[in-house]
């Protein structure tokens, strides 16, 4: 179980990592946090540039966490927290997959979240195990 449970936070912690960075700092391709706060702005988030920094450092701090097994479960939790938002006001809509902009990838996090929740950081953590 510990095993599992590093190679799900090393996965999701570096996925969030970089969608962190390219909200916060817009690295790697990403719109920065005015682009972003401009996109939470159009989905009707007020005030939107209190909302990008809220979810833009979320995701990036709440990543280092998980990949260094520092508060797994309250990471986790925080970050279900933010992709159930992004899966309800952008991608429910627009049905399953993908590729048509779904909810699909949106709720394979969410269950990776579910999962670290239940299983916590391991024993190959920062954090003791709880």
């Amino acid at each position: 179980m510990d095993w599992a449970s590093l190679v799900l936070r090393l996965g999701l912690g570096i996925i969030f990592i970089g969608h962190g960075c390219q909200k916060a700092f817009g690295a790697l391709g990403g719109s920065g946090i005015k682009g972003f706060a401009g996109m939470l702005s159009s989905l009707g988030f007020a005030p939107a540039l209190f909302w990008a920094y809220l979810a833009g450092y979320t995701e990036l701090v709440c990543g280092v966490f998980l990949v260094l097994g520092i508060l797994t479960r309250l990471s986790s939790t925080l970050l279900l927290v933010l992709m159930a938002v992004a899966v309800y006001k952008v991608h429910l809509a627009k049905g399953f997959f993908l590729s048509a902009g779904g909810f699909e990838y949106g709720f394979l996090i969410i269950c990776a979240c579910i999962a670290l929740i239940l299983m916590g950081g391991g024993r190959l953590g920062l954090t003791p195990k709880l």
